[in-house]
């Protein structure tokens, strides 16, 4: 069972609404940027399962376990500390209770020296994708979207 939804989604009734799982990293509870970004997605036709700030792993892996259909699970940060946040991310990968992208964006490291191995390390977490900023994520949600279509073509042609 998902913790909370932060905020109604109008959508919620809408069956062929992409669905994108949206929350801040465990021990961030900075919500207005969450917010705004999934205020943006809805307004492109997106439904939002919105968990809000300070969410776990194990609450991302529950939602996508409610929304199997989710394209993506979106993650912020702002005070730095996501690598430690996303540390049960490798095995909620391999127990197959996160299996769409991971999209992380935000502030990525803490202090004013930025860390240069901050997307490698998140990377080899199993983030998939790192935003420098949020307007980029239509784009990337849609390229996510047409990679999975073409792969399932490939699939069904039996096209490896």
């Amino acid at each position: 069972m998902i913790r909370h939804v932060v905020e109604p989604d109008p959508q919620e009734t809408d069956t062929d609404a992409r669905v994108v799982i949206l929350g801040v990293a465990a021990s961030d509870a900075h919500a207005v940027a969450n917010h705004l970004i999934a205020h943006g997605l809805r307004e492109l036709g997106f439904h939002v399962v919105n968990l809000g700030t300070c969410t776990s792993v194990a609450e991302f892996a529950a939602a996508c376990s409610e929304y199997p259909q989710a394209e993506a699970v979106l993650v912020g940060s702002l005070n730095g500390h996501i690598h430690e946040d996303l540390r049960d991310l490798p095995a909620a990968r391999a127990a197959g209770e996160i299996t769409c992208p991971v999209i992380v964006g935000g502030n990525l490291s803490v202090g004013s020296h930025k860390d240069t191995s901050a997307h490698e390390r998140l990377y080899a977490l199993g983030v998939d994708r790192i935003l420098g900023d949020a307007d980029e994520l239509p784009r990337v949600l849609d390229e996510l979207i047409a990679a999975r279509r073409d792969a399932d073509a490939d699939a069904r042609r039996g096209v490896s």
